[in-house]
C-alpha cells in the first residue's frame, strides 16, 4: 500500500526529515551535516509544506514544496528522496503527484523543480518539461523542469485519493 501526504504531527515531520537526511546526506553526500535550510530557510520559516511517503506502512519517502515569490503562483517541488530499500515500490511518482496535487490545492498554477539529471526521464513520464540547459544547482548538474498545475478542486480531490492510499 502506498500512502502520501501532508506530514500530520511531529513524528512525521521528524520522519520527513529523517529520510532527506539519509539520503542527501548521508548516501549522496550533497550536503555536508544537514540539508535542512541550506540556503533557503523555507524548512524553519513555515513557507514549506512537508509532505511523507509510506509504502506498507513505513514511512520511507518525503519531498517538500513551497510558493515562490515571484511571479504569483510559482510553486517549487524539491527534496524529493526514497530511502534505498523502497526505490522498487513504485513510491516516487506518487509523491510527485502528491506535490503537484498539494501546490494546486493551494491555488498555485506551475511548479518548478531542480532535478538531477538521471531523473529527468522520470519527470518527463509525469508530465513535466525540461526549461533551457542542465546548471548546477547545489553543486551537482541539474535540469530545471516545471509543470502546470491542477486547479484548487482537482489539486485536493487528487491530494485526498493519495492520502486514501493505493496498493503497490
Amino acid at each position: 500500500m502506498i500512502v502520501c501526504r501532508q506530514a500530520q504531527s511531529r513524528e512525521e515531520r521528524t520522519g520527513h526529515f529523517r529520510v532527506r537526511h539519509e539520503v542527501f546526506v548521508l548516501e549522496q553526500a550533497i550536503f555536508v551535516g544537514s540539508d535542512r535550510d541550506w540556503h533557503d530557510g523555507h524548512d524553519e520559516d513555515g513557507s514549506a509544506i512537508h509532505l511523507v511517503g509510506y509504502c506498507d506502512g513505513i514511512l520511507a519517502g518525503s519531498v517538500r514544496v513551497f510558493e515562490l515569490d515571484r511571479p504569483p503562483g510559482l510553486w517549487q517541488g524539491d527534496r524529493l528522496a526514497v530511502l534505498p530499500a523502497f526505490r522498487v515500490c513504485g513510491l516516487g511518482a506518487p509523491l510527485v503527484r502528491c506535490a503537484v496535487a498539494i501546490a494546486g490545492a493551494h491555488g498555485g498554477r506551475n511548479m518548478v523543480a531542480h532535478v538531477q539529471l538521471a531523473n529527468v526521464t522520470f519527470f518527463t513520464r509525469l508530465g513535466w518539461s525540461s526549461v533551457g540547459e542542465p546548471e548546477i544547482y547545489v553543486g551537482l548538474p541539474h535540469q530545471q523542469m516545471r509543470i502546470p498545475l491542477p486547479a484548487p478542486e482537482l489539486g485536493a480531490s487528487l491530494a485526498r485519493a493519495l492520502a486514501g492510499g493505493r496498493s503497490a
